[in-house]
């Protein structure tokens, strides 16, 4: 995809997907929605499929026939100011009400995912324990209801690794730091550990540990990030663009540029190059989660 003037294709996706869903559930067809709108069918397919950029008064009338809830107006609205920028920033809460997370849809409705994590266990192959402790930690002061809520979503984005039709594939290198770290006590860090080594065997998801002996590496630079690709059409193309994401504190980069996503791509070869094989990883794994029995 050519780095062109519109930028991003992220919120565009985003905005398209949450439009139609808001059009099926008022029950109107593409037809019927341009009549009302007075638009052509083809400027409603281009809106839908994240064609083109996107004025917030076209989303606002958009949201008005569709009936949709003044907060998630707010939102897409919002959301519209960013398909024409040319690289953004997704702040937890700014503009995105509670429900509305770009990278939860992108996530489940990619084919394939490589992922680097230098500091703790990704989300997709986090326990419960484990990510209660996390998610304790990122927002302080939680209440248990949120916690709880929060821990479920997570437990329940996790599905996609099983699922008995096109499960995600997943290339996952991990940090060693990962595995030594204690989150929750070694209890917990036992169960997470042993988690990881059985999602290790299922045949759709390959796990690679990085040594701290591997020393300089690109993962060093990077930081932890998420390569995420798209299933292909009938023609060989994909239905959308390979997009990278990376969570920082305050919210997640995402990039879908050509030269980005090939930066990114060397980045992680470098990274998986860098790790212990598939065997040679499990058994680390299992060493480490063996010395947290020991305490």
């Amino acid at each position: 995809m050519a780095d062109g003037p519109t930028g991003s294709t992220v919120p565009r996706r985003q905005l398209g997907r949450n439009l139609r869903d808001l059009r099926n559930r008022a029950r109107l067809t593409v037809r019927a929605a341009a009549k009302k709108l007075e638009w052509s069918e083809a400027k409603m397919w281009r809106i839908e499929t994240g064609q083109t950029p996107l004025r917030s008064l076209d989303v606002q009338a958009m949201c008005l026939v569709y009936g949709a809830p003044a907060d998630l107006t707010e939102a897409l609205m919002g959301l519209a100011k960013e398909t024409k920028a040319r690289g953004w920033w997704h702040a937890y809460g700014d503009v995105i009400p509670d429900g509305f997370d770009v990278y939860v849809g992108l996530e489940e409705a990619a084919e394939s995912l490589s992922l680097y994590e230098s500091d703790l266990v990704h989300g997709l192959l986090q326990t419960d324990g484990y990510a209660r402790e996390v998610i304790r930690t990122h927002i302080r002061g939680i209440s248990e209801a949120e916690l709880d809520g929060r821990v479920r979503l997570r437990i329940e984005r996790q599905a996609l690794l099983t699922r008995a039709t096109d499960p995600t594939v997943l290339r996952v290198a991990l940090g060693e730091a990962v595995l030594r770290r204690p989150v929750g006590g070694p209890e917990v860090m036992m169960r997470q550990l042993a988690h990881l080594a059985y999602v290790a065997g299922l045949p759709n998801i390959s796990i690679r540990v990085t040594p701290l002996a591997a020393g300089l590496h690109s993962g060093v630079v990077t930081g932890s990030f998420v390569i995420l690709r798209f299933p292909l059409t009938g023609d060989g193309t994909a239905t959308e663009p390979p997009t990278v994401y990376a969570d920082g504190y305050t919210g997640g980069l995402y990039l879908d540029k050509d030269r980005e996503v090939q930066q990114y791509d060397a980045a992680f070869t470098d990274i998986w190059e860098a790790s212990l094989d598939e065997q040679a990883s499990l058994r680390l794994i299992s060493e480490v989660a063996g010395s947290y029995g020991k305490g």
